[in-house]
């Protein structure tokens, strides 16, 4: 069900704010960085914010890539403006792709995350950075040796290894770890409901001592919820899709983590994933004993998931365009 009524949106050449309406999140605020090429962030994160802010009272700023030449939304540009943003977030969303920010762009990402504050992550965040111009944050790319796993692997607990799902064929259906059907994050979530088309992505097992796996991701052999689990090894055993830890960065303090490899706008579709990152945002920041029971995450406003593919977006798009 879609909700017409959103959140007030105020719009500006490098991105989206909606003010938070009642609801537990008042005072707070979250900031949602957006710019991957194929699966579609420009679309989800406004979609996210717009349930945060409307349904949950969150304050939220929504940051998009943008072409320098004209202004409009261009996932292929490794420039995303308004990342000052950061200074006074509660909270960063992240669903970046293989970004070479320049220096006066990273280093507000660098600051937030030393500073301890918590972050979810999302898809392809695992793999967000890919300097190449800057010496200064090259140890931040996703392959670093140095830093190994770079930002991805050594702040949100992995970094890009492959596909295990066959891309664009078969999907993911999420299952509850053993021993985390009471966790906070998971509240009003059944076993089996989160669906996803995008696929299944492989991690390191075992997860690293500080990961803990809330989520795994059974591959489903087709593109449909309804679709038969795939045999054989894939799913044998199944790969993490959403897992907590902690990361203590520069600053000393040490900041709640949640990761999911799902995301693509079309995945948002889907009502209960839509529940665990909501419910993740309200753990991360803090704030689990406010998780109601069934967390209210109707769509909000017009909502185009576009199929995820390289080159796919929506040209000629200004933030404003992502408001309603």
């Amino acid at each position: 069900m879609a909700v017409a009524a959103t959140a007030a949106a105020a719009t500006g050449a490098d991105g989206l704010v909606f003010e938070g309406r009642r609801g537990p999140g008042q005072g707070k605020h979250i900031v949602l960085v957006s710019g991957d090429e194929e699966y579609r962030s420009e679309e989800a994160l406004p979609q996210l914010a717009r349930i945060l802010a409307t349904h949950h009272g969150f304050r939220c700023t929504v940051l998009f890539a943008i072409d320098p030449a004209d202004g409009t939304v261009n996932p292929n540009r490794s420039n995303i403006p308004g990342l000052e943003a950061l200074a006074s977030a509660d909270l960063m969303v992240l669903f970046t792709r293989f970004r070479d920010l320049p220096d006066e762009q990273m280093k507000h990402i660098v600051a937030y995350v030393d500073s301890g504050r918590p972050m979810v992550a999302l898809r392809t965040a695992t793999h967000a950075f890919a300097i190449k111009t800057s010496p200064t944050w090259m140890r931040w790319s996703w392959n670093n040796k140095e830093w190994d796993g770079g930002f991805g692997r050594q702040v949100l607990g992995e970094t890009w290894i492959s596909h295990h799902g066959v891309h664009g064929k078969q999907g993911t259906r999420g299952l509850i770890a053993a021993g985390q059907r009471e966790h906070p994050i998971l509240r009003g979530i059944a076993d089996g409901d989160i669906w996803g088309p995008s696929d299944v992505y492989t991690v390191r097992l075992p997860l690293a001592e500080s990961n803990q796996a809330l989520v795994l991701g059974q591959v489903v052999n087709g593109m449909r919820p309804e679709d038969p689990a795939l045999e054989g090894p894939k799913n044998d055993p199944m790969m993490p899709v959403a897992w907590t830890r902690t990361y203590t960065g520069a600053g000393g303090k040490a900041a709640r983590v949640f990761t999911t490899t799902m995301g693509s706008s079309l995945d948002l579709l889907n009502e209960v994933f839509r529940r665990l990152l909501v419910n993740a945002c309200y753990w991360a920041a803090g704030m689990e004993r406010a998780i109601p029971a069934r967390s209210k995450v109707d769509l909000v406003g017009e909502y185009t998931a576009t199929p995820f593919k390289f080159n796919g977006f929506r040209p000629g798009l200004k933030p404003a365009d992502f408001a309603r």
